[in-house]
């Protein structure tokens, strides 16, 4: 693995479990979520502050709008956010069981389309799929559901001309693409794009380090570069996989937690790598090697490393 030794802790960002992170261009911003932990929060960056909002409900993710403010997925719908902290407005409720699956990992495509991936909180059926919300003006109110039979919607990322698109179905330690029609939002030609190898039997987090080793993790949190790399978070595995367009691993960077979560792409010119981790439910063991899991990391690329692509926005 390639080694950055720069990793640093932002400030004021632990979280039980950090997910959803993104770069605001305008505000010039980290915003990432606490799902367990009820909360969005944003960083300023430079001055080493950081906001808290605090939520009734389970965030799974957050996405920037073009018109200010946010789209939040809570347990029981989606909804819309003008101003930090203000007034949430339902667009859309959930149409699954809220009390079994929640929404996790979503993001915007090119055009401001939502999609919003599910989650089967037990764990025990492939019933968690990938729903696609279009409210520009003319089009048809509702969900679209494009992809189903996944544990854990994960690794939502498209290629920077939006001609792929990629999503994980974690337990499976599988990545999937599809071709992907930017007009039409129509996803074809489904394909394998990277499977990991899975949990050794017997592999305990940083008991072994030869047995560690032996296991790379399985696929979260996801993001593109400009070049067209696909960077996913490694869960378990200490570390961010880059895979190439055709999903061939070119590297892979230790991170300073076992647990990585997602990472984006960040400063005016998408150099600095952001990556959001977790520490609910590990043991005292890990926490007590790892005591900043949780938090979220920061390091600048290398210079031979393409930036990454900015964030899009919900059109509404």
């Amino acid at each position: 693995m390639t080694f950055y030794p720069d990793w640093q802790v932002l400030p004021q960002s632990q979280s039980g479990l950090g997910e959803s992170p993104f770069w605001h261009p305008y505000e010039h911003m980290l915003y990432w979520v606490d799902i367990p932990g009820c909360k969005i929060l944003r960083s300023n960056v430079f001055m080493g502050t950081t906001e808290v909002w605090p939520l009734a409900q389970n965030p799974g993710f957050i996405a920037p709008a073009s018109q200010g403010g946010l789209v939040i997925a809570l347990r029981d719908g989606l909804y819309r956010a003008r101003t930090w902290d203000g007034l949430l407005e339902l667009l859309e409720p959930a149409s699954h069981d809220t009390s079994r699956m929640r929404f996790n990992d979503g993001k915007c495509d090119s055009v401001g389309r939502l999609w919003a991936g599910t989650m089967v909180e037990p764990q025990d059926q492939n019933a968690a799929e990938l729903l696609c919300l279009d409210r520009r003006p003319y089009q048809r109110p509702g969900y679209s559901s494009k992809v189903g039979d996944a544990i854990i919607a994960n690794g939502l990322a498209w290629s920077p001309d939006s001609r792929t698109m990629y999503w994980a179905d974690t337990p499976t330690h599988r990545v999937w693409a599809w071709d992907f029609d930017v007009q039409t939002a129509q996803l074809s030609e489904r394909r394998v794009f990277h499977t990991f190898a899975e949990k050794p039997f017997g592999w305990e987090p940083l008991a072994d380090p030869l047995l560690a080793s032996a296991y790379a993790g399985r696929p979260d949190g996801a993001a593109v570069d400009s070049a067209g790399n696909y960077w996913v978070a490694m869960f378990e595995g200490q570390r961010i996989v880059k895979l190439s367009p055709s999903g061939s691993v070119i590297a892979e960077y230790a991170t300073p937690a076992l647990c990585t979560t997602m990472p984006c792409f960040g400063g005016a010119d998408g150099r600095t790598l952001y990556i959001t981790t977790a520490r609910v439910n590990r043991g005292a063991g890990e926490l007590a090697l790892q005591p900043d899991a949780g938090c979220v990391f920061f390091t600048q690329l290398a210079a031979s490393e393409s930036p990454g692509l900015p964030v899009n926005f919900y059109s509404d």
